[in-house]
């Protein structure tokens, strides 16, 4: 492993190194988020940075790529110190980005996004919108994507927003391209498409800098790891000195885990029943996501649902919650059927769900982390046309307490927040009121290993010390081995099969899904 007290020494004829950042820093206020931070991009190789969300590895990409500037130190571009104002200036020189969070517009053609702000001219200054579409076909064949170019973004699964998004990056020139968290939304043969295009990138000597929280996925293609640690850089070695031990072991200290399942106390009554329960598809007629499903939940059992993209976990879970139509079957909660509930209904009734994409279906952008976490429980606070002040600022501040969110508080901007925070105010609005059924699809997606276990302590204690049932899903074996009490793998809208704790491996699991083990 390579100290940090050794400068760098990657840089040989094999390792050249083609960007770098010099005792970086930067300050948002009283907050420093990165503190004399050196990085280095070797060209044609993978540089892999990893960290807790907060750690301050957005803001460094953000940085090398002229988003912001920053507070302290330099940027050496092949040799020659640079400064970027504008990622334009940044794009000029090779160095592209594709952003943790999705930044397209949703009513536009997976062709106008690609091409937004850096339109093709035909000979009389028009707008070439043939030769957009062309590329943009070339692009999605690349990516083994059959998306048409003139599809509304809109329209489009997460998964495939974050193939359109990795597109756009791809259709610069780039010599620098970094990857933060592209892989959160994609299935694991989308996956396996995009590993491909980076060794390709990679032998045409491209420099990557790839960003996940999914670190196993991570370590198949890195050549050079890094670890930032509250602002900090902590470690960085090659790839052949790391393992995911060393990673996690620097990233959070020792003895991590994500938990267990919480046992001791009494499980209740069947909370939530669901009796062959189907859902159409809403794009191919005569087709069902969800197939005749069944499923029960006792009051203090976490189940945990697994499956791969397609396989209709969120269907299911949407359904359930009043989010899409129910063509079969029956939900009901606490021996009442809620088929005919709307989602206020649901939620008033303790039903909740905290959705895949928190930011277009759980946050509002606009509103404070107080206002966010205050909104499904207004109810609670409001007599008429007027709302207690008082007592919306109790049920925030209690939600930022149980929750551990990392704020300065309930006035602060959502933005402001990291991922993993983010994803704990969703779910603190959730948990604001007073659910009794507790449903949530995807709920690591984006966060770090840190705030995935705190997560999963926080549904753990609500199963154990609030009777609390809860459901999640996950496409992450290593998730559903941590404090489910019953496994159930979802594969074409059907149960295929059900493990109990403690009785089933990851390649048991991966099998029933039909996934390759090897994967």
């Amino acid at each position: 492993m390579t100290s940090m007290s050794e400068e760098v020494k990657f840089q040989n004829g094999l390792e050249e190194v083609v960007l770098s950042a010099r005792n970086i820093g930067k300050s948002f206020g009283n907050v420093h988020a990165l503190r004399a931070v050196d990085f280095d991009i070797h060209r044609g190789q993978v540089t892999t940075l990893f960290g807790e969300n907060g750690a301050g590895k957005s803001t460094l990409m953000k940085i090398l790529s002229g988003v912001i500037t920053p507070s302290s130190g330099e940027i050496i571009f092949e040799g020659r110190p640079v400064r970027f104002s504008s990622t334009t200036e940044a794009q000029a020189l090779g160095i592209s980005i594709i952003h943790q969070e999705l930044s397209l517009a949703p009513n536009l053609s997976v062709r106008d996004n690609i091409f937004m702000g850096r339109e093709i001219r035909g000979p009389m200054g028009a707008i070439d919108y043939a030769e957009q579409a062309r590329q943009t076909q070339a692009l999605m064949v690349e990516l083994d994507e059959l998306i048409d170019p003139l599809t509304p973004v809109e329209n489009l699964r997460l998964g495939q927003q974050q193939i359109v998004e990795i597109a756009r990056a791809l259709s610069v020139d780039a010599r620098v391209l970094i990857m933060d968290e592209p892989t959160s939304a994609l299935s694991a043969s989308e996956v396996e498409v995009l590993f491909r295009v980076i060794e390709d990138l990679k032998s045409r000597g491209v420099s990557i800098v790839y960003i996940s929280h999914h670190l196993e996925e991570a370590l198949t293609i890195t050549d050079h790891a890094v670890v930032l640690r509250d602002g900090v850089m902590t470690a960085r070695a090659r790839r052949n000195e790391i393992d995911l031990e060393w990673i996690v072991r620097h990233m959070v200290g020792e003895g991590f885990d994500l938990g267990a399942p919480p046992w001791g106390h009494e499980m209740g009554d069947v909370a939530l029943s669901l009796q062959e329960v189907s859902v159409d598809d809403d794009k191919v007629p005569g087709r069902r996501v969800v197939d005749r499903l069944s499923l029960d939940v006792r009051a203090g059992e976490i189940v945990c649902i697994y499956g791969l993209m397609g396989a209709g976990r969120t269907e299911l879970l949407e359904c359930v919650a009043g989010r899409v139509a129910l063509a079969e079957g029956k939900v009901v909660l606490e021996g009442r059927e809620v088929a005919g509930l709307s989602i206020a209904e649901r939620i008033r009734q303790g039903l909740v769900l905290v959705p895949e994409d928190r930011q277009r279906d759980g946050l509002v952008q606009t509103m404070t982390v107080g206002r966010n976490l205050s909104l499904a429980s207004i109810g609670a606070f409001t007599r008429g046309l007027f709302t207690s002040s008082r007592r919306e600022g109790e049920v925030t501040a209690e939600a930022i307490r149980d929750v551990h969110i990392k704020t300065d508080g309930p006035d602060a901007t959502i933005g402001s927040l990291s991922g993993g925070n983010q994803q704990k105010v969703v779910i603190g609005k959730m948990m604001a009121t007073h659910p009794r059924v507790v449903m949530l699809d995807e709920p690591s997606r984006g966060i770090d290993i840190g705030a995935k276990a705190e997560v999963f302590r926080l549904l753990a204690e609500g199963a154990a010390e609030r009777g609390l049932a809860v459901i999640f899903s996950t496409s992450e074996v290593g998730e559903c081995l941590s404090i489910a009490h019953r496994i159930l793998v979802m594969s074409r809208g059907r149960v295929a099969a059900e493990f109990a704790a403690g009785e089933v491996t990851r390649e048991e699991i991966m099998a029933a899904s039909g996934e390759s083990v090897a994967a």
